[in-house]
């Protein structure tokens, strides 16, 4: 757990927390849809170049270490400035 973490309020940890967990079931949901699609779903090239750019900039986030957080990103207003 890195300092920046443990230095949390609850409330905070919580949100967090949450939010992985909706992160997980998101994932699992979109492991499911890709798993079920077959090519010719996706005649719509652009459609396709989207889902995938979208999946290399998880995977791209998911492997960095020490980001700062943008608060306009976070669910429900976490991390704004009064909240």
């Amino acid at each position: 757990m890195s300092d920046e973490f443990g230095s949390l309020d609850a409330n905070e940890k919580a949100g967090i927390g949450a939010t992985l967990i909706w992160c997980r079931v998101l994932a699992a949901k979109i492991a499911n849809e890709l798993r079920n699609k077959r090519p010719e779903h996706f005649v719509d090239k652009l459609s396709l170049a989207d889902i995938h750019a979208s999946l290399e900039r998880a995977a791209n986030v998911l492997g960095q270490k020490g980001r700062q957080a943008r608060p306009h990103l976070l669910p429900c207003g976490e991390g704004v400035a009064g909240n």
